[in-house]
């Protein structure tokens, strides 16, 4: 296989060799169980609670706010689910967004089946939660709002901040999906008075299968895993050690290098972004252009076919997606591109890139000439551009 160029990271991230290393001693070495009584576990154990303080620092938490759960999906389940059970007395209505991802959608729609009202609110054509909408969607029985941070097909950071403060204000609690910003834009729950946060070791260069859930101290949700009396007997199951480490190790990291990391990829993003757009006609920019994930570039191609745009990118050694790695088996155009407002023909045309700090200029360079190959291949073979350009030529 010859060189690969990842463009890919939103979907997951290369587990750096610090974080290897790391986790290594706790598969071999330090292997007892952080939950038993004697001496031998102590090292787990500690490595656990080392782990814990870590992750809740970067987002200026309590390490007692900190439960460790199998990823951000389970995380979100968690958030939703026993919201609704616990404060069943006080109404069963929840708010979230047309654009969160499924963990969260899916969710919802298994509640709504179960019982409870949800609003979907809308977003604007760059993908920024409608605040009006969210306002007047608050019924005396809601009991929860639920707003990803930032949005992983789009890039699109929301204001949290100001949703925070609705939610406060009508004694409602306020969760957010922070998977894809964790460890790559500054959060702060208590600045914006985030109740309940979800994220994910493998969206930073940590490992798979490992996430957290900040929990405010006070919020009454109870357990969603049974079983144990780990995590404070909110969370049952024996802990995964060498994820927790690598977890830890992989925040400890991002936080370091966080406000360069951000600069970096910030200004490659933007090169990307305006080589794309200048250099390939009937192209747009998805997402808000500024208020974006640092590392994040989001198209449409008109009279294309992004699965056909992806395959032939692989075929040059790329790694792309057309949005959500969750839904990458799916015919249907994106249900975030539906809902910023773009029609089916335009929202099948998509491409995302998504960067790391470790990705070059030249890497760029690559991508934009070859997929400028590309579009213009499949341009050549689709009839609706034809018609389109003999029209132009009237």
């Amino acid at each position: 296989m010859g060189k690969v160029i990842y463009l890919d990271n939103a979907a997951t991230t290369q587990v750096y060799p610090e974080v290897v290393e790391a986790m290594t001693p706790f598969f071999t070495e330090y292997y007892g169980n952080p939950s038993a009584i004697y001496s031998f576990a102590g090292e787990a154990n500690k490595a656990v609670t080392q782990a814990r303080e870590k992750l809740a620092s970067v987002i200026h938490a309590k390490p007692e706010e900190i439960y460790f759960t199998g990823g951000g999906s389970e995380s979100d389940n968690w958030a939703l689910k026993a919201t609704v059970e616990a404060y069943a007395n006080k109404g069963k209505h929840i708010i979230t967004t047309a654009i969160e991802h499924h963990a969260i959608l899916h969710t919802a729609e298994y509640l709504e089946k179960n019982g409870c009202d949800v609003t979907y609110v809308g977003v604007d054509e760059n993908g920024v939660v409608k605040l009006d909408e969210l306002k007047a969607a608050i019924r005396p029985d809601t009991i929860l709002i639920s707003v990803m941070t930032a949005n992983n097909e789009i890039g699109t950071i929301q204001p949290i901040e100001e949703i925070g403060k609705i939610a406060k204000e009508n004694k409602i609690l306020f969760h957010t999906d922070a998977v894809q910003a964790f460890g790559h834009i500054p959060i702060d729950v208590d600045k914006m008075n985030i109740d309940m946060l979800s994220a994910s070791g493998h969206k930073i260069n940590g490992p798979k299968g490992i996430g957290i859930m900040y929990i405010r101290k006070g919020v009454k949700i109870r357990s969603f895993v049974h079983g144990g009396a780990q995590e404070r007997q909110r969370r049952a199951g024996t802990h995964n050690v060498p994820g927790i480490v690598g977890f830890g190790k992989a925040i400890e990291l991002a936080a370091d290098n966080m406000e360069e990391r951000i600069k970096y990829e910030t200004e490659l993003r933007d090169y990307l972004i305006e080589r794309v757009l200048s250099e390939i006609p009937y192209t747009r920019l998805n997402g808000h252009k500024t208020d974006r994930l640092p590392n994040n570039a989001s198209f449409c191609f008109r009279f294309i076919e992004g699965e056909s745009m992806l395959i032939l990118l692989d075929q040059q050694g790329i790694c792309g997606s057309s949005g959500s790695a969750c839904t990458s088996g799916s015919l249907d155009p994106s249900h975030v591109l539906l809902a910023i407002g773009l029609p089916h023909e335009i929202a099948h045309g998509s491409l995302r890139l998504t960067l790391s700090e470790k990705t070059t200029k030249e890497e760029i360079d690559f991508t934009v000439d070859e997929l400028k190959k590309i579009i213009e291949r499949l341009r050549s073979m689709s009839p609706l551009y034809e018609d389109f350009v003999k029209k132009q030529g009237k």
